[in-house]
């Protein structure tokens, strides 16, 4: 018989954590199981192996609300944050129902049934369950491959080419020249590391330049905090602290970016060599957060390079060559290994494609209801973290929302909950509001967010508070109906 559940989690991340613990927090008497793709759970923190593999959001709002993250170290290792999530999952009986190796591959709602019926891949054979609601923690990226442009000659390379997507674990870099193509997170995070772990030199190759900050990987205020006050006291300080001073320097840089930027800029001289070219090299072409800001703690890419053990070469590529890479400039960096860290291939609900009454679902037709429901999907929520902040904020906030739905629902007899587009009395926006090249190669295949609430997708924690934490459940824009199909489980 087909095995019924009130409510399906797909991926077993720091969100689908997050949806398990709310639900038996606040809708205990609702079974669930989270669906896991891969054999581990943690989603980006078990797939991710490259050297120096971090968080660049403070664990005080990165880790849960529900599990307070005692050290006064803010930024934390891959492996730290792994181990975390685990524990968060084993102290409040979660990991009991994960099932790994189950990967979703379609979904679709019946409106006479009034359920998902879900297409379950094990690996050994494909199975199919059904759920009441459908709750889509799988995260915004491609886990099966990051985005690799082709680059001419590369098969004339007498080295290594790697991913950091798919590092290598057995990789040997000590002692050996690297090219590590590209500017943002991934590349400002691995050269300190394989510097640290023995490379030789290391060079940054990037067409244009992130704007990166500097901030102590251990928090001072945190620090004194935890040494004199009692920890849910310390937890709440270094939690909002954590959450305004990244809520006031995003505002800041939006409303006076020549401001930030020269700020940034500063930050950056001061710790480079001395006639550093800055501007040629850590100065973007664009206003500081249309990107997500690069974060080195304690200032570690600058003192990389100061020290002579890394450079950054700002240029384009020509073609790969058997010694390394020609920029066309003439140029031609000797490389023993090259890696591309040259970002993601975003991809909502992980890859499965939901259907409605067998009819294929068209995304970009659709409009994002408080950034976690979509018009016209019946009993359906997707977790979407913030750009600018920690992803878990947005998390822990979609996953109360959807308690008090379901507990609405309960409350008042109702089976079904749908949000209903409003049509043109709000007018159609990009998805987001955010500009970097993996967001850019997929807008035109992703759902519209809308001009005003509760269609905007706005990246602020506050406003989200009163929007999605304090707002109305029963209100205008989600239609709720009731049937008397009976359950067979």
């Amino acid at each position: 018989m087909t095995e019924h559940l009130d409510v399906m989690i797909v991926g077993a991340g720091i969100s689908g954590i997050s949806a398990a613990w709310h639900l038996q927090d606040r809708s205990p008497s609702k079974t669930y199981a989270i669906l896991e793709r891969r054999e581990n759970m943690g989603g980006t923190w078990d797939l991710f192996k490259y050297p120096g593999i971090r968080s660049d959001s403070d664990m005080f709002t990165l880790g849960f609300r529900f599990k307070p993250w005692t050290s006064a170290k803010s930024i934390a290792d891959g492996p730290s944050i792994l181990n975390y999530i685990k524990d968060a999952a084993a102290e409040n009986g979660i990991d009991k129902n994960i099932r790994y190796q189950h990967r979703v591959t379609a979904a679709d709602w019946s409106d006479a049934d009034h359920r998902w019926t879900v297409t379950v891949d094990t690996g050994a054979d494909e199975i199919t369950m059904t759920c009441s609601f459908l709750f889509a923690t799988t995260g915004y990226y491609n886990y099966d491959q990051g985005f690799s442009p082709t680059f001419p000659g590369s098969e004339d390379f007498a080295g290594t080419i790697v991913h950091p997507q798919h590092w290598p674990e057995d990789l040997d870099y000590v002692g050996k020249k690297i090219v590590v193509i590209g500017s943002g997170a991934t590349a400002i995070t691995l050269i300190p590391a394989l510097v640290n772990g023995g490379s030789g030199h290391v060079t940054m190759l990037q067409r244009s330049p992130s704007y990166i900050g500097s901030l102590p990987d251990v928090d001072p205020i945190a620090v004194a905090a935890n040494k004199y006050l009692p920890e849910n006291v310390a937890h709440a300080i270094n939690r909002w602290k954590a959450i305004v001073f990244s809520t006031a320097q995003y505002q800041l840089a939006r409303r006076f970016p020549k401001y930030m930027r020269k700020t940034l800029l500063t930050m950056a001289q001061r710790r480079l060599p001395e006639g550093y070219d800055v501007e040629k090299h850590f100065g973007p072409r664009y206003n500081p957060w249309d990107q997500r800001l690069c974060l080195a703690p304690n200032g570690d890419i600058f003192k990389t390079i100061r020290k002579g053990s890394a450079d950054v070469v700002t240029d384009t590529i020509d073609t790969f060559v058997p010694e390394g890479i020609k920029l066309n400039s003439g140029e031609v960096i000797n490389a023993d290994i090259i890696v591309t860290a040259t970002g993601l291939n975003m991809q909502l609900l992980g890859g499965m494609s939901p259907t409605i009454n067998g009819q294929p679902i068209e995304l970009t037709e659709l409009m994002t209801y408080k950034g976690l429901m979509f018009s016209g999907i019946p009993n359906f929520a997707l977790t979407f973290g913030y750009t600018n902040a920690s992803w878990t904020l947005k998390a822990d906030l979609v996953s109360e929302f959807v308690c008090r739905v379901l507990n609405y629902m309960d409350d008042n007899g109702f089976d079904t909950v749908v949000p209903e587009h409003p049509g043109a009395s709000v007018d159609e926006l990009p998805f987001m509001d955010f500009a970097p090249g993996y967001f850019l190669r997929a807008v035109d295949a992703l759902p519209k967010s809308g001009s005003r609430a509760p269609w905007r997708l706005k990246q602020n924690y506050f406003f989200d508070l009163r929007l999605i934490r304090q707002g109305k459940v029963d209100e205008e824009s989600l239609h709720f109906t009731k049937h008397r199909a009976a359950v067979t489980v």
